[in-house]
């Protein structure tokens, strides 16, 4: 690849993806996040809650029409952070859900999988280590909502690296397929030299 087009493509990596560590000459062919069908779960969850939490404040007051006052304002505080604890949660998923990302450059896979806001692993594997790339789908939601596990397994001692809730497409797969061929033809060819 032309030399100006290297420093472009990197210049423009290193703008989009600044948390991302990158060599001089390397950058972002591809970049996965979770699919979107897992942040219209995590909404749906938070909405449903916060409908339930609302119906069954609803529901104690309708019944108990001699509540006094002193009762009300227990039910109000239950209900406030009922409520607080629905919305912090969603905010939680949400994060946990921006911090899962795939990276894929020229050089290197950069898996980021965030468990929770406190625990966080980030794996860097050189591209030619790795063997195989896959997507595999387990059931009948996610074919449905075109989902699944995408998998990098290494060469040597067989580690297998996975992506969860991600929603790779078939051309993404062979262009990703594509990439570790050629970073493996051209480690070959470097080798030879």
């Amino acid at each position: 690849m032309d030399e100006n087009l290297v420093k472009i493509r990197h210049e423009r990596s290193k703008k989009d993806f600044p948390g991302l560590r990158l060599d001089d000459d390397e950058y972002v062919e591809f970049a996965f996040s979770r699919a979107k069908i897992c942040l219209m779960m995590i909404i749906g969850g938070v909405l449903i809650g916060l409908i339930v939490i609302l119906l069954a404040f609803l529901l104690v007051l309708m019944g108990q029409s001699m509540i006094d006052e002193m009762g009300k304002n227990f039910l109000f505080i239950i209900l406030t952070a009922l409520l607080a604890a629905a919305v912090i949660i969603g905010l939680i998923a949400l994060k946990i859900y921006n911090g899962n990302k795939l990276f894929i450059t020229n050089k290197h896979v950069t898996q980021i999988v965030m468990d929770s806001p406190v625990s966080t692993s980030i794996n860097i594997i050189d591209l030619v280590s790795v063997e195989d790339a896959s997507f595999h789908q387990e059931n009948i939601l996610q074919k449905m909502f075109n989902y699944g596990t995408f998998r990098l397994a290494t060469v040597g001692d067989e580690t297998t690296y996975t992506f969860k809730y991600s929603d790779i497409s078939p051309s993404e797969l062979r262009a990703v397929t594509k990439l570790l061929t050629e970073a493996k033809t051209k480690k070959r060819e470097d080798d030879e030299d």
